[in-house]
């Protein structure tokens, strides 16, 4: 019987802990970030329009230009998941790839891999 009870408060205090987790960032509406480096050859966070989107719309579809852009945070939204959506648009007014203003990235895992970096 103590050893459940042991085992019990256990677990108890890391849910606790795990709870009061802070490593989480916070991110509002205005706040700058850059675009970095993916992972791999292509963009896995932030969901970037596929290349057949950005032709018809008449852009260039060049991931790579993407890369070191600021962009400005328009909008959060908190999913049922618990991950953090949000939308964000060039700092300087312009369009992704000469075709797109706004794309969406999940924030934490963006953060996480390098595809968003804060300034």
């Amino acid at each position: 019987m103590i050893k459940y009870a042991i085992t019990l408060l256990f677990s108890v205090s890391l849910l606790n802990a795990q709870s009061n987790d802070t490593s989480q960032t916070e991110v509002n509406v205005g706040d700058v970030f850059e675009i970095g480096k993916p992972e791999t050859n292509k963009y896995k966070h932030i969901d970037f329009p596929r290349e057949n989107f950005i032709i018809k719309r008449g852009g260039i579809a060049n991931y790579r230009r993407a890369q070191g852009e600021e962009v400005v945070v328009t909008a959060v939204k908190e999913k049922k998941d618990g991950t953090t959506e949000i939308k964000i648009k060039r700092n300087d007014g312009g369009r992704f790839f000469g075709s797109h203003t706004v794309v969406t990235a999940d924030f934490n895992e963006a953060i996480t891999s390098g595809e968003l970096q804060a300034l």
